[in-house]
């Protein structure tokens, strides 16, 4: 293994835009309407004193990261922004060197602990360090040259074993050089809990040219792979997945996934609703299509209780708040879990290294990495999860945000900005009416344009026409040690 390159975070700043949704995005207990995206930029100093700078992005998504009842949207954004400036504040904190994933390591205990002093979980508490993780070794990759999966085939992070001691075993350098970015990858589209189905539904329709129903979705991008939310309500998920079917059945053929959003009430539940799939005479072909039911029960109630839902796989998302929850969720009866940049891009990459070794162990293909999305939008956060779940072994993610955001517009994203992606990467990319959007064809996304020198991307936001992330000087940080 070549040794990782060793450098300083010398600069980090910390910036936010308004997204506006063109529809309402239904899932769980949350209808979201607008929500604010953050954004990282960094800037490190290579031991050989070269500097390079990198930059992340994510949309702060209320009720999902933290569901409990005693804070209402505002307080979960709130929340993440300053999640967002601990993780700011504790990267460059020190002049300390290390590499990509030493820093990670370096901070990753203490923005947990900063996090539960401040009443925050561990998906909030570490959703600022997996985003300056991302603008860490975007600027890594620009520095070396080189693009994200060849900085994965040298192990230029330096990934070990550090937070996962269950991996010490493993061979992390081969499994990395084995990792290779596709041409595409398949689109798998969002049934949120309001969307319309058909024609007939389309009330409130947006005053835009993009698709509205599911049948237009469909015939526009093309889609053969969908995710449906659902209620935790058996009756009315079957009804809802019977007016899905309606839709879905007219394909030559399709693949579904189930998503539970963490609202079934108990094990019992998610059995009978899995039995009244199976039994339901129109869900036939969607019963035989569906690949696996992600994230039932509540996340406190995942690594608590055995669970099997009739041979049904069943993946844990929300319940994968640290480094040791997919090891209690495999004991729990899970084999799946979800890769999101927004858990942490070095989560999914050992997670995924925990399937190969299980795999192997067991001899078979029978626990698995998935690909899901917490509305990404245009620009590096798409492009940023794309690569990484792509390179991963994911054939299929989950995509939304295009669907709800109407493209580079709908961030209020500046024409220059729009146009230097679009230039940058026009396979992902299409221009129309002033507005660029992502670009969908046969189902599938583009990646052939994400293999420059980079994190997936030849374009950066324009930070200058952003406003500083609220909060700023809210947050106090405690710096842990080296580890």
């Amino acid at each position: 293994m070549n040794a990782a390159p060793r450098f300083s975070i010398i600069a980090a700043q910390a910036c936010e835009r308004p997204v506006h949704l063109r529809m309402p995005f239904r899932f769980g207990m949350a209808t979201v309407t607008s929500a604010p995206q953050a954004l990282v930029r960094v800037r490190i100093r290579l031991d050989d004193g070269r500097e390079a700078e990198g930059a992340g992005a994510e949309l702060m998504i209320p009720k999902w990261f933290d569901k409990s009842p005693g804070k209402d949207s505002d307080a979960n954004i709130d929340d993440l922004r300053e999640a967002v400036q601990a993780a700011r504040a504790m990267y460059t904190a020190t002049a300390s060197r290390g590499s990509a994933f030493g820093h990670t390591v370096r901070c990753h205990a203490a923005l947990l602990r900063e996090g539960e002093r401040a009443g925050r979980p561990p998906l909030v508490a570490g959703f600022g360090g997996a985003l300056v993780d991302r603008a860490v070794l975007d600027a890594l990759c620009v520095a070396m040259n080189t693009s994200f999966v060849a900085a994965l085939n040298a192990n230029l992070p330096g990934i070990d074993a550090a937070l996962a001691p269950d991996l010490a075993g493993f061979a992390i350098d081969a499994f990395l050089r084995s990792l290779a970015l596709p041409a595409s990858i398949a689109a798998r589209h969002t049934v949120g809990l309001l969307d319309p189905l058909v024609a007939n539904d389309a009330a409130n329709r947006p005053a835009d040219s993009l698709p509205f129903t599911l049948a237009e979705v469909i015939a526009h991008y093309g889609h053969r792979y969908f995710k449906v939310k659902l209620r935790g309500n058996p009756d009315a998920d079957i009804a809802r997945l019977v007016a899905i079917a309606g839709v879905l059945d007219a394909l030559p053929g399709y693949a579904v996934t189930l998503d539970g959003n963490e609202q079934f009430p108990d094990v019992a539940a998610v059995n009978a609703f899995v039995a009244q799939l199976r039994r339901t005479p129109a869900l036939g072909r969607m019963a035989a299509a569906t690949l696996y039911l992600e994230q039932p029960l509540a996340r406190e109630a995942t690594l608590a209780v055995p669970v099997r839902a009739h041979e049904l796989p069943l993946l844990i998302d929300e319940s994968d708040d640290t480094y040791a929850a997919w090891p209690a969720a495999r004991a729990c009866g899970y084999t799946g879990v979800s890769s999101k940049s927004c858990k942490g891009l070095y989560k999914s990459i050992v997670n995924a290294m925990r399937c190969a070794q299980w795999n192997a162990e067991h001899g078979a293909s029978h626990y698995f990495l998935s690909g899901e999305d917490l509305t990404t939008q245009a620009g590096l956060a798409l492009q940023q999860d794309l690569a990484l779940a792509a390179a991963l072994g994911v054939r299929h993610v989950e995509r939304n945000g295009h669907h709800y955001v109407d493209g580079f517009a709908g961030q209020g994203a500046p024409a220059s900005e729009q146009a230097a992606f679009s230039a940058a990467h026009p396979d992902l990319y299409e221009a129309r009416g002033g507005n660029v959007r992502v670009n969908i064809r046969g189902g599938a996304l583009s990646l052939r344009s994400l293999t420059g020198a980079g994190f997936a991307t030849a374009a950066r936001p324009d930070f200058a026409q952003m406003a500083p992330l609220a909060g700023a000087h809210r947050t106090a940080v405690a710096v842990g040690s080296t580890a």
